[in-house]
């Protein structure tokens, strides 16, 4: 069978639109949107970058690139990643190594990006790409067999699972039918005792807005020390607050048990967002993290997240895989514990519900009541818009390989 026979790997930018306001390869300001507004981070010990977010974070990067895997038979596999850098590596590293390839070929696939990248790769944005590229071959797979990923993948074990919100709105979540609903931590450890105090009041209006019994979460987004955190965590317990979230830059694995030694017994710590395959996240449940949250967008992709998951299970460790997405769901729909997931309020406000990958892409399920039900569509439903128009992101790359 030569249907799957992978014939073109390719990543491209979204070309814009003559009435977009950002200049070439910048994002548009986020100023008045929620993530890029004031969040705490890694980088608000800087008075410059406190009040937004992304002014420390954000990069000149080009922003989101679709990955392209086609095979012979003219059907096409698509992700998501970001960056001219990503982009790169996956035209002038990763392609050579998965053209050829058939479709269904995963773990040999992906050990031939990661072997080939190991000298310079291992986390980061090489796995990012390699996570990208992973998604597509997935996508193409369901897509030449007809078939949904989630069945590729063992098949479902429940046809729909609950979603948390993740947005500035509690009460918003709330109404909406959410499980919980997921807060980001404001002000860091460097604005002080005011800014604790704020944090924990904001707390408190968030347990105000909803009823008693209704899960609230602090995400703190590699911000805080290992005090800080405990303190925090002591606060907002009598909140009802279940847990706090990546409190810790990704590395510091004996920080995190100290945490983990010192906070509530009635609250879990979550993190791994930003933690890359199965050897890393072995290290995380060494460290005694209660719930680890694999982003299949940067983590290793499919193929990766399914070791994950094992790695996780022989250490009795729940998975709450971060956002990421239809991939996402695919995945925890076929997992024995996987009865929960995170769904990204992503309007500016934080007030309305919307598919993450919108108007990029089509298909996408989105929640009801606090439930989403995913389909049988192949792949992972995902089409791109008819209107979208892509634009070769490093076509010297894509020139070599056609000569």
């Amino acid at each position: 069978m030569t249907a799957d026979r992978i014939v073109d790997v390719r990543a491209s930018f979204v070309a814009k639109q003559e009435s977009e306001t950002a200049s070439e390869g910048r994002q548009p300001n986020r100023r008045d949107h929620w993530l890029g507004g004031k969040v705490a981070n890694p980088m608000s010990k800087y008075a410059e970058f406190r009040d937004n977010r992304d002014a420390g974070i954000g990069a000149a990067d080009g922003g989101t690139i679709v990955v392209e895997v086609e095979s012979e038979s003219g059907q096409v596999g698509i992700s998501t990643s970001t960056g001219l850098a990503a982009a790169a590596i996956i035209e002038q590293h990763l392609a050579r190594l998965v053209i050829g390839e058939r479709a269904s070929a995963h773990t040999r696939i992906w050990d031939r990006m990661f072997g080939s990248t190991l000298r310079y790769g291992r986390k980061g944005l090489v796995l990012h790409a390699i996570s990208a590229v992973d998604l597509a071959v997935w996508d193409l797979h369901g897509k030449v067999v007809g078939e949904p990923v989630h069945a590729l993948i063992g098949g479902r074990i429940r046809d729909a699972v609950q979603v948390y919100a993740t947005g500035p709105r509690p009460e918003t979540a709330a109404a909406l039918g959410f499980a919980g609903a997921k807060l980001p931590l404001v002000w860091g450890p460097s604005e002080g005792e005011a800014g604790f105090r704020n944090n924990v009041a904001v707390a408190r209006e968030a347990r105000d807005a909803v009823p008693a019994d209704f899960p609230l979460m602090y995400d703190c987004w590699m911000a805080l020390d290992v005090d800080y955190a405990v303190r925090l965590a002591h606060a907002v317990e009598p909140l009802g607050f279940t847990w706090i979230e990546e409190p810790l830059p990704p590395d510091d694995y004996a920080g995190l048990r100290r945490i983990r030694d010192r906070m509530p017994p009635t609250m879990t710590l979550n993190t791994g967002e930003h933690e890359y395959t199965a050897a890393g996240f072995r290290l995380l449940c060494e460290a005694g993290v209660d719930v680890i949250q694999p982003d299949l967008g940067w983590c290793g992709g499919m193929t990766e997240v399914l070791r994950i998951a094992d790695v996780a299970r022989v250490y009795g460790v729940r998975v709450i895989p971060h956002t990421c997405g239809m991939p996402n769901y695919h995945f925890v729909v076929t997992q024995p514990g996987g009865d929960l997931a995170e769904f990204p309020v992503l309007s500016a406000d934080g007030e309305s519900v919307a598919p993450q990958h919108a108007p990029l892409l089509e298909g996408e399920d989105i929640p009801d009541k606090g439930w989403l039900t995913v389909g049988d569509k192949p792949g992972f439903g995902l089409t791109l818009a008819p209107s979208v128009e892509l634009l070769p992101a490093v076509p010297s790359a894509r020139e070599r390989r056609e000569r």
